[in-house]
């Protein structure tokens, strides 16, 4: 495990990183940063994606209960105006600036590191499936970011963001023709902006 090779070489709290809604055509992209408590880890921590709605929402009470968390957001303006990877990164980066004490190491899911971290990080290519710590963050960003579309979908209920969480499933595209785009699409994502050019 990540986490106990970095303990044995002295480094002491260890932040998971992860985001979640870098595919979706609508809604932000949600980071998470995770310092779990190695005396009180939730059982059954995994990558989020090979869990049910039921068992992330469980969990995710855990963690808060029991770890030091910080969440981070990039905005779809934000992510129209730097691209995908870097809002990303942006997100990641306020997760990890609204954690209560600062990090000493960072394992961040994927090949590539942010730049202006505070402190040193490891990338973790599949890092959900890797380190508990990535996987708590993982859970933590994907409850927050369904959630947050949910509350979306209450207020523009032609896309199925309820269910699709922003994806370009078919539900969200018979939405797009029948009511065009909101302020919460991507204008910068091929489909999105494929609708907006034929309007102009």
């Amino acid at each position: 495990m990540y986490e106990t090779r970095l303990g044995a070489k002295g480094s002491l709290r260890i932040a998971g990183i992860d985001e979640v809604g870098r595919g979706p055509w609508a809604g932000p992209v949600v980071a998470a940063a995770v310092v779990l408590d190695p005396a009180a880890i939730p059982e059954g921590l995994d990558d989020s994606k090979k869990l049910s709605a039921k068992r992330r929402e469980t969990l995710y009470a855990q963690l808060f209960e029991a770890a030091e968390i910080g969440m981070g957001e990039a905005t779809v303006d934000e992510i129209d105006r730097l691209n995908i990877l870097q809002a990303s990164f942006l997100a990641m980066r306020r997760a990890i600036d609204a954690l209560p004490v600062p990090p000493g190491h960072l394992l961040i899911d994927g090949n590539r590191l942010p730049t202006g971290l505070p402190c040193p990080a490891t990338p973790v290519v599949g890092g959900d499936g890797l380190s508990i710590s990535i996987a708590a963050a993982s859970i933590v960003a994907k409850v927050a970011r369904d959630r947050a579309m949910v509350t979306l979908a209450q207020q523009h209920p032609h896309y199925a963001w309820e269910s699709n969480k922003g994806y370009g499933t078919s539900a969200h595209q018979v939405g797009l023709k029948s009511h065009g785009i909101t302020p919460h699409h991507r204008r910068s994502f091929k489909p999105i902006h494929k609708i907006l050019y034929q309007e102009n």
